[in-house]
Parts: structure tokens; C-alpha cells; sequence
């Protein structure tokens, strides 16, 4: 059983605190089944099943009644209780991002320089479309594409998250 891990970056900061914090404990989830020896998912991870809801459940967790086909009971939410009890955290989390964004902020070969897609339930952070000079792409963390560069194999040129253009 592997151990569960999170990233928290640029894409967190995209996200804002709360959904970051709602990730953390979907991960802590994963991590005291693993102590427990509890088996959480199937279908190579990506289906959250009944166990995996009951501990979700102890942290404060809420989630839809029937499971998604696909991922189960992978998108988790803080019930109004878990949000009270967390407030003092989520806030620092909060604070913690927004240091995080204006260390990085004037490095702009660190900044996350996309749209926050979406809250996935990979746990690895949002992912984003990373494309090369000759055409070729590959979805990445924008953290993990600011450690070092990723170069392309087809043409040894490194990938790079496109500039978004300012509508308006």
C-alpha cells in the first residue's frame, strides 16, 4: 500500500484554503486507512469506496449519498461543524498560500500562470497543459514544472504553461 501524499503550491494557492485544507484531510483519509490497514480504494486508487467514506466521515467529511461510477465517494466537503472546529487552521493554511504567492510572485518562472481547473480528486494538485515548441503537451503541476525544467524528448526543447491572454 503506498503512502499518500499531497503537494501544496501554486496550484493550492489557485484554490484558496478551504478546498486546499478539504484536500489535506481527503489525504489524511487515505493515510489512517493505510495505518489502519484498511483498503480505501480500488481500480488502481481512483475508487473511493465505503471505507474510505467512514473515515472520511470521523474527520468531518460530508458527501453525496450515491457514489460517482467512475471515482465513488471521492469528493469529500467539510460539514459546517469540521469547518468550525478547522476555522483556526484553514486560516493559517490561507495565510501560509498567500506568503506563499507573494514570495514567488515576482519570480515568473515559478509562478503558477494558468487557471485553477478544477478540485480534483487526484490529490496531487491541479494540473495544467504544459506544451513544448514542437507542438507536443503533457498535464503537469505547475510546482513540480517550476523544481526544473521537463524536456521534451521529441525536440530537447523544455515545456513550458503557455501565457493566458487577458480578455477584456
Amino acid at each position: 500500500m503506498a503512502a499518500p501524499e499531497s503537494l501544496i503550491g501554486e496550484s493550492s494557492s489557485a484554490c484558496g484554503a478551504e478546498l486546499s485544507f478539504e484536500r489535506l484531510l481527503h489525504e489524511a483519509v487515505h493515510g489512517i486507512a493505510a495505518s489502519r490497514g484498511v483498503r480505501d480504494t480500488s481500480r488502481a486508487g481512483r475508487y473511493h469506496n465505503r471505507r474510505f467514506l467512514a473515515i472520511a466521515e470521523e474527520l468531518g467529511l460530508d458527501h453525496a449519498d450515491e457514489p460517482h461510477p467512475s471515482s465513488g465517494f471521492s469528493l469529500v466537503t467539510l460539514n459546517p461543524e469540521a469547518r468550525r472546529r478547522y476555522r483556526p487552521t484553514i486560516e493559517r493554511l490561507g495565510r501560509a498560500l498567500k506568503a506563499h504567492t507573494v514570495a514567488t510572485a515576482a519570480d515568473s518562472s515559478r509562478s503558477f500562470r494558468g487557471p485553477a481547473a478544477r478540485h480534483g480528486s487526484s490529490g496531487g494538485g491541479v494540473r495544467v497543459k504544459a506544451v513544448c515548441d514542437c507542438g507536443r503537451n503533457v498535464r503537469v503541476v505547475p510546482s513540480v514544472l517550476a523544481q526544473a525544467p521537463i524536456m521534451c524528448g521529441g525536440c530537447g526543447k523544455p515545456f513550458r504553461i503557455p501565457e493566458v491572454a487577458a480578455v477584456g
